[in-house]
């Protein structure tokens, strides 16, 4: 994770690096997440080694995330979106792959949230969150994150 502090500075603002299939390489603080349309998710999920867990996060739809990121995806069509894939990793190394499948309106349009606050607490040092409101699970609720790649079967 790249991060930025000088003394007596504020504390460091977390970096994520979204790359793959993008017009060009482009790194985001939490804050300029913030810029994007702020969505609200009350979650429960079950973690493995806090039990169940119930909390409300806020921030950008990864959709929106990867929008603005320009992906070299063509839009106009259908059955050409569903080869992509994007995988998400945590500052612990733990990551995740999702399908453009999921995030797509046109298709599972689940809200999937990159998000930059928990429970009215900003995550701005340590990275934004990834939330799965249809998840059961928490597995896929990875904090700290490091990375979003986008990329295609077949590449």
């Amino acid at each position: 994770m790249r991060t930025t502090q000088s003394v007596g500075a504020a504390p460091a603002t977390a970096t994520v690096r979204f790359h793959g299939r993008l017009d060009q390489p482009v790194e985001l603080t939490v804050e300029q997440l913030r810029t994007l349309p702020v969505h609200r998710v009350e979650a429960s999920f079950d973690c493995l080694s806090s039990g169940l867990q119930h909390h409300t996060f806020e921030g950008p739809r990864l959709w929106d995330v990867l929008r603005a990121a320009k992906p070299r995806v063509d839009l106009t069509g259908r059955k050409q979106r569903l080869r992509h894939l994007i995988a998400l990793t945590g500052a612990d190394g733990h990551c995740v792959v999702l399908s453009w499948a999921e995030i797509d309106p046109e298709f599972g349009g689940q809200q999937i949230l990159l998000a930059t606050s928990i429970d009215g607490t900003p995550l701005d040092g340590a990275g934004p969150q990834l939330v799965v409101p249809a998840d059961a699970s928490g597995a896929r609720y990875i904090s700290g994150i490091t990375a979003v790649w986008l990329g295609a079967v077949g590449d």
